[in-house]
């Protein structure tokens, strides 16, 4: 769950992020109807009672929250790596922990690197500054209709986002744009990602497209996911997991157009792989909500998802695995639209997990990939500590059909 976090980490202070808690900010504003995430312990990790007294969405809600023991086992998780975005928070789950953050530009870029840009493009460009990328777009999306100029901005992650209008710059040319920036800034500056932003609409009414485009930087050392692939172990991308590993260690990369297109597919690859990982990154949360500081719409898109999930866990197979978790926080009700330095948190579902079983707080994200690691019996990671052998019963048994979940899916090897 893209951006999905549970309070800040200790350091939080160092990132401007003091207060931030997605889940539990969220709550308190828009009291979340999210039985499933509920159940499987979510409740134990984050305050989610704390709601107005006296009105008539409190009842309803309560209504519907079911109480009890945890159906799966639960934790947090602590980022190690230095930074808080997609890349390093993605990298590290599969094993790679980052000692210094990947280069920010609050002040915008060099001006000979957008004037190299823009002789390689053919193109002008705009803006060049940190910003919201719908707010920018509003800025200078006239100007860019009347010119062709490309819109060329950052923000605080280490990111260089071209935004154009589908209309007036093709998607094939804005693809191609992104290309030359990477070579500049990604191969050039050690830039983690270069984005395409491609837009439609008319001034006051732009809105952005699903066809986003990550160019992100290679894996800076081994990952899971190149240890699962010389196993011969399928792993299957969802979303913009292809793009955040620049495809490395992956089998199949299958692309979103949303978060409930996300979850379809991976419904469909549940019923298609028999052994592997399908490892999926819902992106709305971040990109739609939380970037845009929409409290109510977050909140929704956390009851749709939590929906979505009721018809996940009783189709898991006696020997699967399933993890929910998060790459880093972007709380909406903060003033700041970036990322938050924040916990995220660790949910494990499967006919053998201990229910109800603390994973405690894990300090780093990397003991996930360890953990899958030591699941799929292809060695141990650099980093991290397993807890699959904590998280197991001794006697599997089925899965209750009441509880439910989802963020990665494993088969484990027979």
């Amino acid at each position: 769950m893209d951006s999905v976090g549970i309070g800040e980490l200790p350091d939080a202070s160092a990132y401007g992020d003091q207060g931030s808690n997605t889940i539990g900010n969220i709550n308190k504003l828009v009291p979340l109807n999210i039985p499933t995430l509920r159940s499987l312990g979510l409740d134990r990790l984050v305050p989610l009672d704390q709601r107005p007294e006296g009105t008539a969405e409190t009842a309803k809600t309560a209504e519907n929250i079911p109480s009890g023991t945890s159906l799966g086992a639960y934790g947090r998780m602590a980022e190690a790596s230095a930074g808080k975005d997609s890349v390093t928070g993605h990298w590290e789950m599969m094993g790679i922990v980052l000692d210094r953050p990947f280069p920010t530009f609050p002040n915008g870029f060099a001006p000979e690197i957008i004037a190299e840009f823009s002789r390689r493009t053919g193109r002008g460009a705009l803006g060049n500054k940190a910003a919201s990328g719908t707010r920018i777009i509003d800025e200078f999306g006239p100007e860019h209709m009347r010119s062709g100029a490309l819109i060329v901005y950052t923000s605080a992650d280490s990111v260089f986002q071209i935004a154009a209008h589908e209309a007036i710059v093709p998607i094939a040319e804005l693809y191609r744009a992104c290309e030359i920036a990477y070579a500049l800034v990604g191969e050039g500056l050690g830039v983690g990602r270069v984005i395409a932003r491609p837009f439609v609409g008319t001034p006051g009414h732009f809105t952005r497209t699903p066809n986003r485009r990550d160019y992100a930087l290679p894996p800076s050392g081994e990952t899971l996911l190149d240890r699962l692939e010389r196993a011969s172990i399928p792993v299957i991308a969802i979303g913009k997991i292809e793009d955040l590993f620049a495809g490395q260690g992956i089998t199949q990369g299958i692309h979103t157009v949303s978060d409930d297109d996300g979850m379809d597919k991976v419904e469909v690859q549940m019923q298609i792989v028999d052994r592997g990982l399908i490892f999926t990154n819902l992106v709305d949360f971040d990109a739609q909500y939380g970037h845009r500081n929409d409290v109510a719409g977050y909140a929704a898109n956390l009851e749709r998802f939590d929906a979505r999930l009721a018809a996940i866990l009783p189709r898991l197979r006696d020997e699967d695995l399933l993890v929910v978790t998060a790459d880093h926080g972007n709380d909406p009700t903060t003033p700041s639209t970036d990322h938050a330095r924040e916990y995220v948190p660790l949910l494990v579902a499967g006919a053998r997990v201990r229910a109800g079983y603390d994973l405690g707080t894990r300090k780093t994200f990397a003991d996930l990939g360890h953990t899958l690691a030591e699941n799929f019996g292809v060695g141990r990671m650099r980093h991290g500590t397993s807890f699959l052998g904590r998280s197991q019963r001794t006697t599997p048994r089925p899965l209750n059909t009441q509880s439910k979940m989802f963020l990665r899916v494993l088969r484990v090897p027979r």
